[in-house]
């Protein structure tokens, strides 16, 4: 299953943005999938990432900022992401057990 990733863009801190992840084949199978970032010259970070049972968890960072959900009728993964802020500048890609990422998208916060 490829993943391809979109949705980011530039905003304003405070701002918001909803990404998306689509698959090429079905995520039903694909028990957890998870919504990771990396920024420039930082380790990759797992954002949050959301169970086939629909059970999420997520990165102190974002926690009450970010909301992961899937649709696995679409096979899509979405990341909403309210009130940004700089430091949640980054490429964001997701990704899951047997899938193959995407090449991600930006997310730029300006302050």
């Amino acid at each position: 299953v490829q993943l391809m990733e979109s949705g980011g863009g530039l905003v304003q801190a405070g701002g918001s943005l909803r990404l998306s992840c689509a698959a090429s084949g079905s995520i039903v199978s694909i028990n957890s999938m998870g919504w990771y970032r990396q920024a420039p010259g930082k380790q990759h970070e797992l954002v949050a990432f959301i169970t086939s049972g629909g059970s999420t968890n997520y990165a102190v960072s974002v926690k009450g900022r970010f909301t992961i959900s899937r649709d696995n009728a679409k096979n899509i993964v979405y990341l909403q992401m309210n009130n940004l802020k700089p430091e949640d500048t980054a490429v964001y890609y997701c990704n899951g057990v047997g899938a193959l990422r995407g090449q991600g998208t930006q997310v730029t916060v300006s302050s």
